[in-house]
């Protein structure tokens, strides 16, 4: 037996034993680092579809509003093209929506802002469209660069001011349209489309327009 104990000892020295028990928490360490690193990659790979998923379905929601303004964009143009309007009213897509671009002589006498009555059947059917949409309205007043000064407008800025008001009181004194909806901006003569060297531009320039607000643009 005593035999026995030495060789024993001889061949595996006590430090063996710590070491073998050492290599195995480590081995055991490496493989539970191992397997929660698989889960998380599971987990990584779940929040990644998730993701995706989503920006598909921003991605659809973004082609379906577009789709609504081009539905819009052509039912406007319908409109105008069977009143023989387009001479005075055009509409065009840009990135803030469907543009339409009415000239002065369709609502206003010049230097005012009082609505006129042949203006109103215009107006009317976009009271209908706007009933039937959500989208939020713009409504710019634009003049040329004549100087104005009345008692009611002293510029420029509060004639324009005024008939943008005033499209959005017609529409919402006249349709169940909730005043939220709109915005009414008044430039005055700063935004010219064309340089006012006749008359011709002149009368291009005094103009309203109506932006139907694209909400991916806002």
């Amino acid at each position: 037996m005593k035999r026995r104990r030495k060789r024993y000892s001889a061949q595996s020295p006590k430090w063996m034993v710590t070491f073998a028990d050492l290599v195995t928490l480590i081995l055991v360490f490496f493989i539970l680092l191992f397997s929660m690193s698989s889960v998380d990659n599971q987990k990584f790979q779940t929040v990644v579809n998730s993701l995706t998923s989503g920006g598909s379905l921003a991605s659809v929601e973004k082609s379906q509003q577009s789709q609504k303004l081009d539905n819009i964009l052509a039912k406007v143009q319908g409109y105008l093209k069977e009143n023989k309007l387009q001479h005075v009213i055009t509409a065009k897509r840009d990135e803030r929506g469907v543009v339409l671009i009415l000239q002065e002589q369709v609502l206003f006498e010049t230097g005012q802002a009082d609505i006129l009555k042949k203006g109103t059947p215009f107006l009317d059917e976009l009271g209908r469209l706007f009933s039937t949409i959500p989208n939020d309205i713009k409504v710019e007043g634009h003049t040329d660069n004549r100087p104005i000064h009345t008692y009611r407008y002293p510029s420029n800025w509060e004639l324009s001011a005024a008939r943008a008001s005033g499209v959005i009181r017609y529409l919402t004194n006249h349709f169940s349209l909730s005043a939220n909806r709109f915005e009414a901006l008044g430039y005055g003569d700063t935004k010219p489309l064309v340089p006012n060297t006749s008359n011709d531009n002149l009368q291009k320039n005094r103009r309203v327009e109506i932006i139907i607000s694209d909400p991916e643009a806002q």
